[in-house]
């Protein structure tokens, strides 16, 4: 379909770009200046520090984000997005059309997904969905994005089920992926740190780690905390 016989949109939108190809960024401004919507770019970034102390200065409707940066990797930028705080929606334009990569990053916090090849069959509607509140996925990987969360469902109940952690445990592990400290778990839960210790020593030996950094990797590994 023709990008001029689209719905208009009728609500400015200030949009970042965030990709380390200055070429790439050029590009996408050319390819949104064609649309027949009020579209402002806002502001420019070619790595994740650059991006945040952006954000806080222009604060966005809408971020384009690569899922490959110099300085972090996508998801990670994702989840501190997220911890965070921004209201800020993520479209997430990639060269990845595998169904985990799809899966893994709009379970990081991206509302929308479009392949870098098909920018100019996808990204126009995938902004006017996100900005209808809604969710953009490419149409061919949509069957296997569900296929990814039902499994992913399947594997987090069997791995709760299996564990047998207890609703305290649980709301550790929350806190733990996030990296807080022990002391900081502590002001969350609203208990004392010697508590948070002993947890923390249950939920190593049930997971079969020595190490904080080993429960982090096997909690996102086994679905068992919400990113």
């Amino acid at each position: 379909m023709s990008l001029l016989t689209q719905s208009p949109i009728t609500k400015t939108c200030s949009v970042m770009l965030v990709d380390d190809d200055s070429r790439f960024r050029q590009g996408v401004r050319t390819l949104l200046e064609l649309y027949p919507a009020r579209l402002e770019i806002v502001a420019e970034a070619e790595s994740a520090e650059q991006s945040l102390k952006l954000l806080v200065q222009h604060s966005p409707d809408l971020i384009l984000l690569d899922l490959e940066l110099k300085d972090s990797n996508g998801m990670s930028f994702l989840l501190r997005l997220r911890e965070l705080s921004f209201p800020s929606r993520v479209l997430v334009l990639s060269a990845h059309e595998e169904d985990e990569w799809v899966f893994r990053t709009m379970q990081a916090g991206a509302v929308g997904y479009v392949f870098k090849h098909r920018l100019g069959s996808q990204l126009f509607d995938a902004i006017t969905t996100l900005q209808q509140s809604g969710v953009y996925l490419p149409p061919e990987v949509a069957n296997g994005f569900f296929r990814s969360f039902q499994t992913y469902e399947r594997s987090r109940a069997q791995a709760r089920q299996r564990l047998q952690l207890t609703g305290r445990e649980q709301d550790i592990l929350q806190w733990l992926a996030k990296g807080e400290s022990n002391d900081e778990i502590a002001k969350h839960l609203y208990v004392t740190v010697a508590t948070v210790k002993a947890h923390l020593t249950s939920i190593f030996e049930k997971l079969q780690v020595t190490s904080r950094t080993q429960a982090i990797v096997a909690i996102f590994k086994l679905g068992l905390v919400q990113t």
